[in-house]
């Protein structure tokens, strides 16, 4: 069993940060001010969580668990939306639905075949699960959107030529599309090549950490791989697909 971290311990914890700034400020980084909001924000953030979680946990209704996994997803849209494109109108609900689409296949996959828990609202899984792949797909959801965002506005010139010999606006954009959600897959993908040999991932040494033996924590990660990989290749299909169709009108025409 871990060792429980008290007061003394967690004041100990700010050493490394002080660590950090004196580098920041030894090497001239200038991070001192962002290294302090970010610690703060994170310290308040997962404080906060902490005690929502072990609230919701003790009661062990849907409501609360439904209510949290809704706003889990609502900022996961926001952020991703506002790294692809603050100007393209009607992201939201795409973005959204994406997510929404991709997290509730995965997650239904996984409880129902796999985890099997006595109820589908079990706070443990569901929450734990939701958070763990949307805090490792957000970065490529963003990726992708962006990239073919990018790609379709620097290549105008080309897309029309493709759309006047009479392709469709898929076919027009096909390749950018393929090289958004490729290159989205590249930093999963590397990451698999070296788990376990270089790196070793968060859930697979918080379990250890926990007392778990590390054959049961090796599957456990494995799973998660799993689920992150299906998740990322669903949400980034479906959001490419969304943002590429905001480029054309109902006459197929490029119109950004």
């Amino acid at each position: 069993m871990i060792e429980k971290l008290d007061i003394i311990d967690l004041v100990l914890l700010l050493g490394m940060l002080g660590v950090s700034l004196t580098l920041s400020f030894w090497q001239k980084l200038e991070l001192e001010s962002q290294l302090i909001i970010a610690s703060g924000r994170a310290i308040l953030q997962l404080l906060m969580i902490g005690y929502i979680l072990e609230f919701i946990f003790e009661i062990n209704q849907p409501l609360p668990v439904v209510i949290i996994l809704i706003m889990m997803l609502t900022i996961a849209t926001q952020v991703i939306k506002n790294n692809i494109s603050k100007e393209i109108k009607g992201l939201f609900p795409i973005i959204f639905g994406s997510i929404f689409v991709s997290i509730l296949f995965t997650l239904s996959y996984t409880l129902i075949l796999i985890i099997q828990p006595k109820t589908w609202y079990e706070p443990q899984y569901l929450i734990s699960l939701t958070g763990l792949v949307l805090g490792n797909t957000m970065n490529s959801a963003s990726l992708a959107g962006e990239r073919l965002a990018s790609n379709i506005k620097n290549n105008r010139l080309e897309i029309e030529t493709y759309l006047s010999l009479g392709a469709t606006p898929l076919q027009a954009i096909k390749n950018y599309r393929k090289q958004a959600i490729r290159v989205s897959l590249i930093p999963t993908l590397n990451n698999m090549m070296v788990m376990g040999l270089v790196s070793l991932p968060g859930i697979f040494t918080g379990q250890i950490l926990a007392g778990i033996k590390p054959l049961e924590a090796a599957s456990y990660q494995i799973l998660i791989l799993f689920m992150i990989v299906v998740t990322n290749l669903i949400m980034t299909s479906l959001i490419t697909t969304g943002v590429y169709r905001k480029f054309f009108n109902e006459d197929l025409q490029l119109i950004i």
